[in-house]
């Protein structure tokens, strides 16, 4: 039992480690935003926020004021925004609430992993006459597999060829350390079923040893003598 506990744990290292890419939750934080126009007639600040389809939304809450530039640390309390977990887009937005009529929206857009190509992983949108927003998210740039991946693997191609590449060796290589911990439990659990029947015919062959000794002993009478 201990030696599959412990191949099993190899196993769970090697997969953490070089597949980070398959398990990855890259969070979108919000860096900077400025508003140049509002919607809300009858309020005097906004409420504005950032939505994704299916998801809640998160109030920007230090976004006041139109013409005004806002800088955050992606360490505040509504952050982070959304996050990727595949390759895959989502449909989000950016908007203004409205106590009267439907909710006013900024902009509508696909947000996708692959947006983020930019070295520090950045995503400026900017929607004339609407607002500009930063958004930061490092982890979509080995998600997306659009540039140097977190894990150090190299740079990708542009049509990522050589990512996929990566991916398929190191699966071939977590593949081959699975089979190769089956096969020594397995060589393992035999040993010692061997081991336990080669215990057994060495018994019988000792008990069968004292009968074979008790009948010899019987034909002599040497049993009666004594």
């Amino acid at each position: 039992m201990s030696v599959r506990n412990s191949h099993l744990h190899l196993i769970s290292c090697i997969f953490f480690t070089y597949l980070p890419g398959l398990i990855l939750s890259a969070d979108v934080t919000l860096s900077s935003m400025e508003i140049f126009t509002t919607h809300e007639w009858l309020k005097a600040t906004p409420i504005v926020y950032f939505k994704c389809k299916e998801e809640n939304k998160t109030v920007l809450p230090d976004v006041k004021k139109k013409h005004t530039f806002y800088s955050f640390k992606s360490e505040e309390s509504w952050q982070p925004l959304t996050n990727f977990s595949s390759k895959k887009c989502k449909r989000c937005g950016l908007y203004e609430e409205d106590r009267l009529l439907s909710d006013d929206v900024f902009d509508e857009w696909e947000f996708c992993p692959s947006d983020f190509t930019a070295p520090d992983g950045k995503y400026v949108r900017v929607k004339e006459k609407e607002f500009n927003a930063t958004f930061l998210c490092p982890e979509c740039l080995s998600l997306a597999g659009s540039s140097s991946s977190t894990s150090g693997i190299g740079i990708a191609s542009p049509d990522g060829k050589d990512n996929r590449k990566t991916v398929h060796i190191v699966i071939v290589v977590v593949l081959s350390v699975l089979v190769s911990a089956i096969v020594i439990v397995g060589a393992v659990r035999a040993f010692k079923y061997w081991q336990k029947k080669k215990r057994e015919q060495d018994q019988a062959r000792f008990l069968k040893l004292f009968e074979d000794g008790d009948d010899i002993e019987d034909e002599l009478g040497l049993g009666t003598i004594l």
